[in-house]
């Protein structure tokens, strides 16, 4: 029994003694670990990311999101491009004047441009009402609706729905 045991444990020795020592081998994991680390962050990011759009159209250059001017233009090109071929993404959210309002960058078909969303409920947005926001923006809608209401004075944009939020 005595030897049994004993040549057990010369075997362990003996084996612990021979074994490849790799003193590099804890720099190799740890710089493994950052570059999947790394890789990964990139993946996530990029997944969120909306495709570049260039605007080209001097009228909303020339002036803000939310003046009628600008809206009046983002009536007229809505009215001439593929609206199966728009995406929505959040830009922001913003409220000015207790009126709550939701900004999204609108692209395909030829437009690039910022809608100005006024928010009079927000059914399946709540949490996005609740958190401002954050955490959303870059998110893509699909099949946004809203609804226009012009006069003389003012452009408005009023949220309706939306199918799918691509977060």
């Amino acid at each position: 029994m005595l030897f049994v045991l004993t040549t057990a444990y010369l075997e362990k020795v003996s084996y612990a003694a021979n074994r490849p020592t790799n003193t590099l081998y804890p720099f190799f994991y740890i710089m493994k670990t950052i570059h999947l680390f790394l890789i990964s962050i990139v993946f996530a990011l990029s997944a969120c990311d909306r495709p570049e759009c260039t605007n080209t159209n001097p009228v909303f250059d020339a002036n803000s999101p939310n003046s009628k001017v600008y809206k009046d233009e983002l009536i007229n090109q809505l009215e001439n491009v593929d609206q199966s071929k728009l995406t929505y993404w959040l830009q922001k959210y913003e409220e000015r004047d207790g009126i709550e309002s939701l900004y999204f960058n609108i692209q395909g078909d030829g437009l690039c441009a910022i809608l100005h969303l006024n928010m009079n409920h927000w059914r399946k947005l709540e949490e996005v009402r609740k958190r401002k926001g954050v955490g959303r923006r870059g998110a893509e809608f699909t099949h946004l609706q809203f609804n226009v209401v012009s006069d003389s004075v003012s452009t408005q944009f009023i949220y309706v729905a939306y199918d799918r939020m691509i977060d």
